[in-house]
């Protein structure tokens, strides 16, 4: 038997949250920082490069040896570039490391490759990722190790939208204002924000590897394209909410356990109506927060 787990202890420990903020952030850098959160205040650089050097550190302190600006372009999936947090070395051969306010806010990965819909050219294709602080970091640990995630949004160098978290954060400003305004017309003088909130919930096929590649439709569409009709009425109502299978449940225990690690709040599992169909489904939360944790559900 495996040992048991403290949910409690392990939720949110890769996560660089308000706790690890108020630990670790002078009181001045910290209020900053929040009222960008809160207000969309402008970040300056001094107390972005103070966050940037505490973010390191405990990304280093979890592992970490490069952080990567995690982004949404349109391709359906997130994408990110790695960088290390070594310098350039030093006349005694060490290096430093070192990450700056700068690398934090802004990064310049190359735009032109993605999709754009044949709207620019590749040599003017620059893409900007920008921080986005109101979706809190995350260190993510796998084969490349250790890596500090930044979630950021992905614009042109004219401000045109290319990714899928853009338009959201903009959509998420608009209904907060008018949304206010519409509050200050019942009366209310007292609210500062309105924020949307969004639970999204995964549904997800197990299909044991082995059989999956002997099968041509699967790995090259990722759907069945032959094989018996699907059912129409309640045929496979024994299998819906039924009891976990031991080597289903081994799975969804993993996939918890990792989700809590990174702040996610994986709530609900059971078996879903059809054969090896299963849903995993985390509390709402901020629709930005969210969406972030769903790409992390489905990576």
């Amino acid at each position: 038997m495996s040992e048991p787990i403290n949910v409690a202890k392990i939720f949110g420990e890769d996560v660089f949250n308000d706790t690890v903020m108020q630990e670790r952030l002078p009181k001045k850098v910290y209020k900053d920082l929040k009222k960008t959160i809160e207000e969309g205040k402008e970040l300056d650089l001094a107390t972005a490069d103070v966050i940037a050097h505490e973010m390191k550190e405990w990304a280093i302190e979890k592992g970490a040896t490069h952080y990567t600006h995690w982004f949404q372009p349109l391709t359906g999936v997130t994408a990110e570039k790695h960088d290390s947090f070594i310098s350039a070395p030093l006349p005694n051969g060490k290096v430093l490391m070192s990450f700056s306010g700068k690398e934090l806010i802004k990064g310049e990965p190359d735009a032109s490759s993605f999709p754009s819909g044949g709207l620019r050219a590749t040599f003017e294709a620059r893409g900007y990722t920008a921080w986005d602080c109101t979706s809190p970091a995350f260190v993510r640990h796998d084969a490349a190790g250790a890596t500090l995630c930044i979630p950021t949004a992905f614009c042109s160098y004219k401000g045109e939208a290319l990714d899928q978290k853009t338009p959201l954060l903009r959509s998420m400003q608009a209904i907060n204002e008018q949304s206010l305004r519409l509050l200050r017309l019942f009366g209310n003088t007292t609210s500062k924000k309105v924020t949307p909130s969004v639970g999204p919930e995964q549904e997800y096929f197990l299909v044991d590897a082995e059989k999956f590649l002997q099968r041509k439709d699967l790995i090259y569409t990722g759907r069945t394209l032959f094989g018996a009709m699907p059912p129409k009425g309640q045929e496979l109502d024994d299998h819906y909410f039924g009891t976990i299978r031991q080597r289903i449940a081994g799975f969804m225990k993993d996939v918890n356990e990792e989700l809590w690690k990174v702040g996610v709040t994986s709530k609900t599992q059971h078996n879903e109506v059809a054969p090896a169909q299963h849903e995993l489904a985390p509390i709402y939360a901020e629709c930005n927060v969210a969406l972030d944790h769903n790409h992390i559900i489905m990576q």
